[in-house]
């Protein structure tokens, strides 16, 4: 089980929305296009704010202020040395120190769109819907609502620790906003049941409820180890909770571009000589 550190307060007053009830992030408006290459359309009434990571917006209305913050802007009134430990969470993730806040500053609906890095599908998730925090791929998120806290998990495990690959650490989203997030290729969501056992890649990990328990198993046998192309160790998934799957890892797209690149054809990856050229990836999923 994912053990995470406490992550403080969001830094606005809530909106009531209901009896005996209120509802801290934005309520932001959104609208994907496209099939292969999609991109989110964000609409924003005026004074909501939309946080992305850096390098993320398509393109904005001329009513948006875009503002790049230094750490997580969901955290409340942060001071030098706050912003320091958030900004040092996300490096150790592999993240921008950096993230950017887009905000309606005009007095009519404006809008921001996002692009996707690469093939895949963009997934609208409703954190209140799902318990109200998230477990997710570090490359995954793409923007939400303002309200959302972005933080870090660390697995304990000794076997995830050493063995994880890109599953070792990874982000935590807490709130009761939106966020919208991607999945190269074809995306699968499936509900594990108590006791329920996945073994994946850890590549195609997008997202897993904290109720899912992730360890690394081995995969067994020298031949599966070495041609297997998927390396010695998968990831272990027991339910009970939902998780999100994609058919397309980054890291798979960029080793058959590498490999298009050098010359090596992608019908080799079984041989001898491509196991023992790759030997040092297979601890890791080397085939992605």
């Amino acid at each position: 089980m994912f053990s995470v550190p406490q992550l403080a307060d969001v830094a606005f007053q809530p909106e009531v929305i209901g009896p005996g009830k209120s509802r801290n992030a934005d309520e932001i408006d959104y609208k994907i296009f496209g099939e292969e290459m999609q991109y989110v359309e964000v609409t924003l009434d005026p004074s909501e704010m939309v946080i992305a990571e850096a390098g993320g917006m398509m393109y904005m209305t001329s009513g948006i202020k875009m503002e790049t913050v230094f750490g997580d802007p969901g955290q409340k009134q942060q001071g030098f040395f706050g912003k320091l430990m958030s900004a040092g969470k996300r490096m150790v993730t592999g993240e921008s120190l950096f993230m950017t806040t887009f905000s309606n500053a005009s007095t009519q609906r404006e809008v921001v769109a996002f692009a996707s890095p690469y093939p895949g599908r963009i997934i609208p998730m409703h954190l209140d819907q799902l318990g109200g925090e998230l477990i997710c791929q570090k490359d995954s998120f793409l923007c939400g609502a303002r309200g959302i806290q972005i933080g870090i998990a660390f697995q304990k495990k000794i076997g995830v620790a050493l063995f994880g690959g890109e599953g070792f650490i990874m982000q935590r989203l807490t709130g009761d906003g939106i966020v919208l997030m991607h999945a190269g290729g074809t995306l699968m969501e499936r509900t594990l049941s108590a006791g329920e056992t996945l073994r994946v890649d850890t590549g195609c990990l997008v997202a897993l409820q904290p109720t899912v328990n992730y360890d690394i198993g081995f995969v067994g046998g020298i031949k599966n180890s070495l041609f297997g192309g998927e390396g010695l160790f998968l990831a272990t998934l027991t339910g009970p909770g939902k998780i999100w799957l994609q058919s397309l890892p980054f890291s798979r797209l960029a080793g058959r571009i590498h490999a298009a690149g050098s010359g090596t054809s992608g019908k080799d990856e079984g041989s001898v000589l491509n196991s023992i050229g790759g030997i040092g990836n297979m601890f890791m999923g080397g085939g992605d």
